[in-house]
């Protein structure tokens, strides 16, 4: 491109030099943060992607964990979406979603509420401590402590005789009508306080104008909460539905120290499933083959509600 000078000769200008390459120092930043970063991914990849791939491996096999392996194919998955048992007992998981995931992230919503309105300062601190300890108390001691309660000595039938309702009592566990909501109660209580906590934070981050600004135009209480609220929180009720759906379909724990999967199958989950399938019924290949079924459902049903909740600001 030419360019006049002031003495009217043209010189000429070059417009397409090249692009400083970028410093050594930017280069060896981000080398730098590999590095730092590297551990995690190595502990990683040795203890979930490794063991992952394993499984996958052990899904095509008919194998026993100790003597020689055959080849299986897909047979293991036909099993699995084709025995009565087990289809039954994955739908078992899915009915847990409602005590583990339905019923703590509503109710979390309206405690949380209620505890913004009403419980400030150390009142507050109280209610969320006392709300959160379920997930400080190991859930062996939880299964064992409502095993007592559930029993047809226990608090609950005590409490429903004084009350003048003997005729409800029973032994909860030991129902098969009544177990897998006995189960469920006892995991919407462990997972009530960790939604309420996550539910709390996210409200104090909600703009207190727009509250007011409802309330000069005359909005009531379940107004502010359903228009305000409710969709201001669309990011923590995804992590709250994530965290309690997983949860409800990797269910082992309570369900193994309350119930061990009876009376019957009646409470029978994949988790405890597939440890009995492994290790007292030495089928290796059909406890996998269920459990990479188990780690499917949990993908296709975890991530299209963490697409739908996510922030739009993120």
């Amino acid at each position: 491109m030419a360019h006049s000078t002031p003495l009217g000769r043209e010189v000429a200008v070059r417009t397409d030099a090249p692009r400083a390459p970028r410093s050594r120092g930017a280069r060896g930043a981000r080398w730098v943060g590999w590095l730092f970063v590297l551990p995690a991914l190595v502990m990683y990849g040795i203890f979930v992607l490794v063991p992952l791939l394993m499984t996958v491996h052990y899904s095509t096999l008919r194998w026993n964990g100790v003597g020689p392996q055959r080849w299986n194919g897909l047979d293991n998955y036909l099993t699995v979406l084709t025995d009565p048992d087990l289809t039954a007992i994955i739908l078992n998981s899915f009915k847990l979603v409602i005590f583990f995931s339905l019923i703590p992230v509503v109710l979390g919503l309206l405690v949380a509420s209620v505890i913004r309105r009403v419980a400030t300062g150390p009142l507050g601190a109280i209610a969320r401590t006392v709300l959160f300890l379920p997930q400080v108390i190991p859930l062996v001691a939880a299964g064992i402590v409502w095993s007592w309660m559930l029993s047809s000595t226990g608090v609950v039938n005590q409490l429903l005789a004084a009350i003048g309702l003997g005729g409800l009592t029973r032994s909860w566990l030991a129902d098969f009508g009544m177990a897998l909501p006995a189960v469920g109660v006892i995991g919407a209580w462990v997972l009530l306080g960790l939604c309420t906590v996550l539910l709390l934070t996210g409200m104090s981050r909600i703009d207190v104008s727009l509250y007011e600004a409802a309330r000069i135009d005359g909005a009531t209480a379940w107004q502010e909460f359903r228009s305000i609220t409710v969709p201001s929180l669309r990011a923590e009720i995804g992590v709250c539905v994530t965290v309690t759906i997983i949860a409800a379909l990797a269910a082992f724990d309570i369900v193994y120290i309350s119930t061990g999967g009876g009376p019957g199958l009646a409470t029978m989950v994949p988790g405890l499933e597939i440890y009995r399938l492994a290790f007292a019924g030495r089928q290796v290949g059909l406890a996998s083959a269920l459990a990479v079924v188990l780690i499917v459902l949990v993908l296709i049903i975890v991530l299209p509600i963490q697409r739908l909740t996510r922030d739009e600001r993120t």
